[in-house]
C-alpha cells in the first residue's frame, strides 16, 4: 500500500507512544485535569496508529472468491473505527475529567513547570509528525506540476481518498491545538491559583476531539458507502475518452473507490458509425488505456467499457 501513508503513520505512532507515557507521568505528578485530558488524547492517538497500520496491511490482501474486488476498503473501515471509537472515547474521557474537576472540589494541582516541559516536548514531536504527513500529502500536488498553495492544499484535502494519511493529519492538528489549550489552562491556573481554568481546558480538549471525530467519521462513512472519484478526475476521464477519434460522446460514467488509489469505472460510449466488430474491440482497449492514464493505480479488470448500440 501507499508508502507515504505508512511512513506518516509510523512517525505518528512512535511520537505518540513516547508522548503518552510522558504525559501520564506528568499528570500523575501534577494533578492537572488538562494534562490528564492530553494523556488520554495521546494514548488514543497511539492506538489509532496501530489500527491504521492494521487497515493498511489488511487492504493489501489479494482478492478471493468472496471478495472479488479485493480488500482495499479495509483502510476506510479501520479509519472509521478510529474516528468513532477511539477519538470518541478519548473525547468523552476528557469531558468527564473536565466536568468532575469543574463541578467538584478544586482538584490537586502542583509543579506546573513539569507540565510546561512535557507540553513543549510534545509540541515538538507532534509538529514533526505533522510535517512528515504534510510532506507526503503535498506529493500529488507537486507531481501534477502545481504550486503548493492554500487553495491547492484545500482542494487536495477535499478530494483525497487516503483516509490513513488524512487521519494522521487531523490527529496531529488536533494534538497541537490540544497542547496549546492545555498550556493556556495550566498557565492561567498557575497565575491565578484557580483550578477551574485547568478544568475548562480539559473540557475544550474534549470538544475538540469529538469535533474532529465527527469530521473523520463523516469522511470515512462516505467512502465505505461507495464514493466516486473527484469531479476533476471525472472531467479528465471524459476529456481523455472523448479525445479518441472514434468516440462520438460519453453517454454515462459511474465510478467508485475500492481503495484510496484503486477505482472501479463503468463507462458507456457512443461511437461513430461504420465500425466493424474488430475495430470496436480495438477502440475499447484504447479507451481502457486512456482511463488508466488518469487512474494509473487502478486495474484494467476494474474498467468496464460498454458501447451504445
Amino acid at each position: 500500500m501507499a508508502t507515504g501513508s505508512t511512513k506518516a503513520v509510523y512517525a505518528a505512532l512512535f511520537g505518540n507512544l513516547g508522548i503518552a507515557v510522558t504525559k501520564f507521568i506528568a499528570a500523575a505528578m501534577t494533578g492537572s485535569a488538562s494534562m490528564w485530558a492530553e494523556s488520554y488524547h495521546s494514548a488514543s492517538d497511539t492506538v489509532n496508529q496501530i489500527l491504521l497500520l492494521l487497515g493498511i496491511k489488511l487492504s493489501t490482501r489479494p482478492a478471493n472468491e468472496l471478495h472479488q474486488f479485493g480488500f482495499g476498503k479495509s483502510q476506510f473501515f479501520w479509519s472509521f473505527i478510529v474516528a468513532t471509537m477511539i477519538f470518541g472515547i478519548s473525547g468523552i474521557l476528557s469531558l468527564q475529567q473536565g466536568f468532575s474537576s469543574l463541578l467538584g472540589d478544586a482538584h490537586h494541582f502542583e509543579n506546573p513547570i513539569i507540565n510546561y516541559i512535557v507540553l513543549a516536548i510534545a509540541f515538538a514531536f507532534e509538529g514533526n509528525a505533522l510535517r512528515i504527513a504534510i510532506n507526503q500529502f503535498k506529493k500529488p500536488i507537486l507531481e501534477s506540476g502545481e504550486k503548493v498553495r492554500f487553495s491547492t492544499l484545500y482542494t487536495e484535502f477535499k478530494n483525497s481518498k487516503d483516509t490513513s494519511l488524512l487521519t494522521v493529519i487531523v490527529e496531529d492538528t488536533a494534538a497541537l491545538l490540544g497542547i496549546v489549550v492545555a498550556a493556556i489552562g495550566i498557565l492561567l491556573t498557575d497565575i491565578t491559583g484557580n483550578t477551574q481554568y485547568d478544568a475548562i481546558s480539559s473540557l475544550i480538549i474534549g470538544v475538540l476531539l469529538m469535533s474532529f471525530a465527527f469530521f473523520l467519521a463523516k469522511e470515512n462513512r462516505g467512502l465505505l458507502l461507495g464514493e466516486s472519484v473527484s469531479s476533476e478526475q471525472q472531467k479528465q476521464i471524459i476529456d481523455a475518452v472523448t479525445a479518441v477519434p472514434e468516440v462520438h460522446k460519453v453517454v454515462t460514467m459511474k465510478t467508485m473507490h475500492l481503495s484510496p488509489t484503486v477505482v472501479i469505472v463503468g463507462i458507456e460510449v457512443n461511437l461513430v458509425d461504420g465500425l466493424d466488430t474488430d475495430k470496436i474491440e480495438t477502440i475499447t482497449d484504447v479507451i481502457e488505456k486512456e482511463i488508466m492514464t488518469i487512474i494509473p493505480s487502478s486495474k484494467k479488470e476494474y474498467i468496464f467499457v460498454e458501447v451504445q448500440r
